[in-house]
């Protein structure tokens, strides 16, 4: 592969996760529609997201934002953070430029 595939494969990767981040967060959300049983999915929840957080950035952005999740989704009040598309943001943009 040259160089430019190489790039346009990461940018996609890049991107795809992206949309996962979204995706994920909604999920998150889903608990806000159901009165009551919400705070019970969000017991579910937590750690399953916490997981997929983790799997989806790799070394210590995915143990941190994981632990994050995990903590967010349990702590009642606090579902309204979109914790995947921050840690996107963060993987992306702002480690990125702190590495310069």
């Amino acid at each position: 592969m040259d160089d430019l595939q190489i790039r346009s494969t990461a940018s996609a990767k890049k991107y795809t996760q992206l949309v996962w981040s979204v995706f994920l967060d909604g999920v998150g959300y889903v608990s806000y529609l159901i009165p009551f049983l919400g705070e019970i999915s969000d017991v579910v929840w937590a750690p399953i997201a916490g997981l997929l957080l983790a799997r989806m950035y790799k070394g210590t952005v995915g143990k941190v934002g994981g632990t994050i999740a995990f903590l967010e989704e349990l702590t009642p009040g606090l579902d309204f953070i979109p914790t995947f598309t921050l840690t996107w943001l963060y993987a992306h943009y702002i480690q990125k430029n702190n590495s310069l």
